[in-house]
């Protein structure tokens, strides 16, 4: 039931030009992997005791939304790395399906795919009664803004810690696909994103700037 609801949001979907030039075999604008783990996350996380809600996937022509009524037990910039389950037996029952991923690796390969096919950070919003993660088209470099680009390097950083990595003003310049000479670019996001408070500098490593080595503000 859950694969064919991913089937048909991933037709529905428009065709994606931008990804389409780097990766032949996906040419929708939303991947499909990144569809199946966020709309099986919403229905693993939906708080059944709120009455008059329910799953709510909304596709617009530069993003989708899929939405849960409840509000998670983490925090969202905790999402990538924790794990906490308002309903684990229907979780488990649906992760011996094969629906949706073993425990707190969903939210990580939504994130990796949005790197691997170049869209912007994918977004986690709690309102007053439900939770509701934004997975975006793709979109140029110079078109995003402050905002998004530092919720990209939070996240960067994170997805390269837990694969015991760290990042580096190299790394997250490879994340944009941008240019050697955009090298200080990067590190203006990198140093808002500091200034944020969600990564920090590992003192462990070289003191260069050029060399610094990051990490996020939890570990």
């Amino acid at each position: 039931m859950t694969s064919g609801l991913v089937d048909f949001v991933h037709r529905a979907a428009p065709r994606n030009r931008f990804i389409e030039e780097v990766v032949r075999e996906e040419v929708k604008m939303f991947p499909k992997q990144a569809l199946r783990e966020l709309i099986a996350n919403a229905l693993v996380h939906q708080d059944f005791l709120v009455t008059g809600a329910s799953v709510m996937i909304e596709m617009y022509s530069d993003r989708i939304e899929i939405s849960n009524p409840g509000i998670p037990p983490i925090k969202v910039e905790r999402f990538i790395d924790e794990y906490r389950s308002r309903n684990e037996q229907l979780a488990n029952i649906m992760r011996r399906f094969g629906i949706c991923e073993e425990k707190g690796s969903g939210i990580d390969k939504v994130i990796d795919v949005a790197e691997v096919f170049q869209l912007p950070a994918p977004d986690f919003r709690v309102g007053e009664t439900r939770t509701t993660a934004v997975l975006f088209a793709y979109q140029d470099f110079a078109d995003m803004s402050k905002t998004d680009r530092v919720r990209a390097c939070y996240q960067h950083c994170c997805l390269l810690y837990i694969s015991n990595r760290q990042m580096s003003n190299q790394t997250l310049r490879e994340r944009f696909r941008l240019a050697p000479s955009k090298t200080a670019t990067i590190s203006l996001i990198i140093g808002a994103t500091k200034e944020a408070g969600l990564i920090k500098t590992d003192d462990s490593e070289s003191a260069s700037t050029r060399y610094a080595r990051y990490l996020p503000f939890w570990a």
